[in-house]
């Protein structure tokens, strides 16, 4: 196996410890409110905990990794993601299960942040869009099969195993870093451990205007894939009447419409430009999900219009998410992690506002998540326009 592919599946299996923790119970959210008897709107908590979490604490993971090196920051978080599986597992109440999800959610965060930076201290440009697809190739495994075995396990065994199976993956993401991520951050190439440097760094980035630009059309485009993370077993299970495993193939089924395509980035990066591929694709993600905004304004009751219309959004999307996330870390190669970190907090504190207003406006009808989704691409799709018509004309910011 080559060094390139054994990258991409050692990456995108730590990367998918996060996304693990979050699709392999959303077929057993309402069988957690009715035994801890939470409403619904306190279950989701859960969710928006580990995202709060995820968002919040990159920006500590990528500085960290920029001064230590990348293995050691994923070291502590694997072992922070066992230690919130297992307290989850555990919890005696809904207040529990988010505090424990939190914690989980600070372990999941390495997983999700520091690959990004191994990314860029490997590849840039169109190189770099084909690893990131790739690991999104191995990490799709999570949509297509966390749910599935979610609903499995929850009701063959208790939705509380599920946790114990999540724990068992932090152990074996924890034994995958040790034993087969190499350090690519040499000492020679890390950055000052000084904390005002990092402070100073982050303020660099913080006026980039493209920089925050095209991070942001890629936080819109995962925002509105957290809206429906957040609406979609509630929707398909209680509203339509879907069964935890049928809830499961929808899910999966969506989420491979959003990664299928997301293997075509490197090639259309070489042939096209990364900025102009990113601009199409928000186009067109924003018109198909204003689109679906107004089929169910029409006719919100028809599952299988539903399902096919998020499926074709979710296609688009894939071109908008890793390529953008490329854009924004290339010319910010020797603060990578931080950068990285910055990306990922922004990103996941958009898709934590997101999904607490569909949470917030949730009646059990598909109006609040579409909707969710419209605004996000919309927004996406307003950035890109604003940022990447002149994307090759930009200036990098310098770093310390």
């Amino acid at each position: 196996m080559g060094s390139f592919a054994r990258n991409a599946i050692v990456l995108g299996l730590l990367t998918a410890v996060g996304p693990f923790a979050i699709d392999m119970y959303l077929p057993a959210l309402p069988q957690i409110g009715t035994d801890l008897n939470a409403d619904p709107g306190a279950v989701q908590l859960s969710v928006i905990a580990l995202f709060g979490a995820v968002g919040l604490c990159q920006i500590v993971y990528g500085p960290a990794s920029d001064m230590f090196g990348r293995r050691r920051p994923l070291f502590v978080g694997m072992v922070l993601y066992a230690l919130g599986g297992i307290g989850c597992a555990l919890a005696p109440n809904i207040g529990t299960l988010v505090a424990m999800r939190f914690l989980q959610g600070i372990g999941a965060c390495a997983g999700m942040t520091i690959p990004r930076a191994v990314v860029r201290d490997l590849h840039t440009g169109p190189d770099a869009a084909r690893l990131m697809s790739l690991i999104m190739l191995v990490f799709s495994v999570s949509p297509m099969l966390a749910p599935l075995s979610g609903s499995l396990v929850s009701e063959l065994i208790g939705w509380r195993a599920i946790f114990w199976v999540l724990a068992t993956f932090g152990v074996l993401g924890l034994g995958l870093a040790v034993v087969a991520l190499p350090e690519t951050r040499p000492p020679e190439a890390r950055t000052s451990r000084n904390w005002g440097t990092v402070l100073r760094n982050y303020g660099r980035l913080l006026v980039d205007r493209r920089f925050l630009g095209v991070t942001f059309t890629g936080g819109f485009g995962m925002a509105a894939f957290f809206s429906y993370l957040t609406g979609a077993s509630y929707l398909f299970i209680d509203h339509f009447g879907l069964t935890p495993t049928e809830f499961s193939f929808v899910f999966a089924s969506n989420a491979i419409a959003f990664i299928g395509s997301a293997q075509f980035n490197g090639r259309m990066g070489r042939r096209h430009g990364l900025d102009r591929v990113v601009l199409t694709a928000a186009t067109v993600f924003a018109s198909l999900t204003l689109l679906l905004l107004a089929v169910t304004l029409l006719d919100g009751e028809n599952l299988f219009v539903l399902w096919g219309m998020i499926f074709v959004s979710f296609g688009s999307l894939g071109f908008v998410v890793p390529s953008s996330a490329v854009l924004a870390l290339d010319e910010h190669g020797p603060i990578a992690g931080t950068a990285s970190s910055l990306l990922g907090t922004l990103q996941m504190l958009a898709g934590a506002v997101v999904t607490a207003g569909v949470s917030v406006f949730a009646d059990g009808s598909p109006l609040p998540m579409v909707a969710g989704m419209a605004i996000c691409g919309l927004m996406a799709a307003t950035l890109a326009w604003a940022i990447l018509p002149n994307w090759r004309n930009r200036v990098p910011v310098p770093a310390e």
